[in-house]
């Protein structure tokens, strides 16, 4: 069997389930209009309320795809997230919340949700503490070097206690991000001069 002979199986089938049904209240869609129709909203989150929109319509995942320039799987993707919210939204609007309070819950639905990654390793404090020692004479440190360098200032960090572990990879970036906004040089070479 061939790859396009098994793509195009596979194209069917995606065609054949049926998609989740979507029933918007009056409320809702007002909401989802104000979206679409609001200046200021991020550019996914209005195709996003489009996508919603449409599908309650009752229009395909393939034509909302092909009209919204996104893939099927985009468009299953956020009509099953709003019918798996629909029970959260049917509360909110029992409970009379708000039209704004509803735009809230509504726009927290259509955003992405928290990707998957590391947490930030380093406080803030660290980073100053950092950023300190880079601003030292290296004498201070008993090293014997004349200047600091990233691997150099990610050993006295641990050395002090100041980190567990550092890759001197991130303390360059901290000295980088540190003195954006006055220079182009960096703040290592700005300190020691």
């Amino acid at each position: 069997m061939c790859f396009n002979e098994t793509n195009g199986r596979i194209s069917k089938l995606m065609s054949m389930i049926k998609a989740l049904p979507i029933n918007l209240s009056n409320l809702q869609k007002t909401v989802l209009q104000q979206i679409v129709r609001g200046t200021t909203n991020p550019y996914r989150l209005v195709r996003r309320a489009k996508l919603i929109l449409a599908a309650a319509s009752g229009e395909s995942n393939s034509s909302i795809s092909r009209r919204l320039e996104l893939d099927r799987v985009q468009v299953r993707q956020w009509r099953s997230r709003w019918f798996e919210e629909r029970e959260k939204l049917s509360a909110a609007e029992e409970q009379q919340v708000t039209e704004k309070a509803l735009m809230v819950l509504i726009k927290g639905i259509l955003s992405d949700r928290p990707r998957p990654g590391t947490t930030k390793s380093f406080t803030v404090e660290q980073v100053v503490q950092i950023v300190e020692i880079a601003c030292e004479e290296c004498e201070k440190s008993d090293r014997a070097v004349s200047h600091w360098t990233p691997s150099e200032l990610a050993d006295e960090a641990i050395k002090r206690g100041i980190v567990e572990k550092i890759s001197p990879r991130s303390v360059g970036r901290f000295l980088k991000r540190s003195d954006i906004t006055t220079t182009s040089h960096s703040l290592l070479v700005k300190c020691q001069n």
